[in-house]
């Protein structure tokens, strides 16, 4: 099973225009949707959306429309609840596939609330494969708070054969540093960071990480601090993945991009399904890149099913190995 965490759910509203975005004008908009939000949540919907075991942690009470919303989804989830409304988080779409956000901060929560959500993955841990740490935190939380669960995590045996259970996060900013913080012993087994984040982690131009073999580069930077594997999403380039053992790369296949939203937490669960499913490294890659690509071609906050997928359309290739010195993470 995969258990996913969205420690800061939201309400995702889009609003798709007729015309570019102006600042200060009057616009028309041709349709909006709103669908129950948050990484992790957005992990949760794609995995079981491709038939995988799945389960969403959050923070909500019954009657939030998050919670409701993955109910009303037939998706497993288990809460604590907190009182008040999830944000809502704005996302503005225009023809050409442009797309901009505005996210609300959240719903803050207590010590006792997180206690409370590190007890419950420590009783899921026991039947999970994969816990995945996913977005952003919430006022009152302390931006540490995912390396203390990944060390946390990192210790207890999961579901297969009792193997210890994985963690794999996908976040940005200070919450993404304090995960290399020095006083910190443990370091997640995969993590997703899209070139702007793997800029945050070693200090280079976000730029110059489109190129695939310099962020792979960095990739590695990342793996000799004991990081398990690297899945790097390079948007319309496509994908690095990295390893101890090997590095791929998988370019992305033509599509008209219609929303960006919800493409890296598409990939993640792409590549999640083919782990589960046993596939090797490269195949992990492709279905990473094809899943991404999808929600790519989607409107709005659309996620990809089953039916989305050309798989057959994404190749992956060995790129060459690299090895250079760890950067100073701060």
């Amino acid at each position: 099973m995969i258990v996913t965490l969205t420690a800061n759910p939201s309400v995702d509203r889009t609003v798709t225009l007729t015309e570019p975005l102006r600042r200060g004008q009057v616009l028309r908009a041709e349709g909006a949707t709103s669908h129950p939000g948050g990484k992790g949540v957005n992990v949760a919907r794609v995995v079981a959306a491709g038939g995988g075991p799945v389960l969403a942690v959050l923070p909500g009470a019954d009657e939030d429309p998050v919670v409701t919303g993955l109910r009303e989804a037939g998706i497993g989830y288990r809460t604590v609840p907190v009182p008040g409304e999830p944000r809502t988080n704005l996302t503005i779409a225009e023809t050409d596939g442009t797309t901009t956000k505005i996210n609300e901060p959240g719903r803050a929560l207590t010590g006792p609330n997180l206690a409370e959500l590190t007890a419950l993955l420590v009783e899921l841990a026991a039947d999970a494969e994969w816990i995945v740490l996913s977005g952003s935190l919430p006022p009152g939380v302390p931006v540490d708070w995912y390396a203390q669960l990944v060390s946390t995590l990192s210790v207890l045996g999961g579901a297969t054969n009792g193997r210890r259970t994985r963690v794999a996060v996908d976040t940005s900013d200070a919450p993404l540093l304090a995960l290399f913080a020095e006083s910190r012993g443990a370091v997640p087994d995969l993590i997703k960071p899209n070139a702007e984040e793997l800029a945050q982690l070693t200090g280079l131009d976000p730029v110059a990480l489109e190129n695939p073999t310099a962020a792979a580069e960095a990739a590695t930077t990342l793996i000799e601090r004991g990081v398990g594997a690297v899945l790097a999403t390079l948007g319309a380039a496509g994908a690095v993945l990295v390893t101890a053992e090997d590095a791929w790369f998988a370019p992305a296949p033509p599509i008209v991009p219609r929303s960006t939203v919800g493409a890296g937490d598409s990939a993640l669960a792409g590549y999640l399904l083919a782990d589960l499913a046993g596939a090797g490294p490269a195949d992990r890659l492709r279905h990473a890149v094809a899943y991404g690509s999808a929600a790519t071609a989607l409107p709005g906050t659309g996620l990809p099913g089953p039916a989305d997928i050309a798989l057959d359309a994404v190749t992956a290739q060995p790129l060459p190995s690299t090895s250079v010195q760890p950067p100073t993470l701060s």
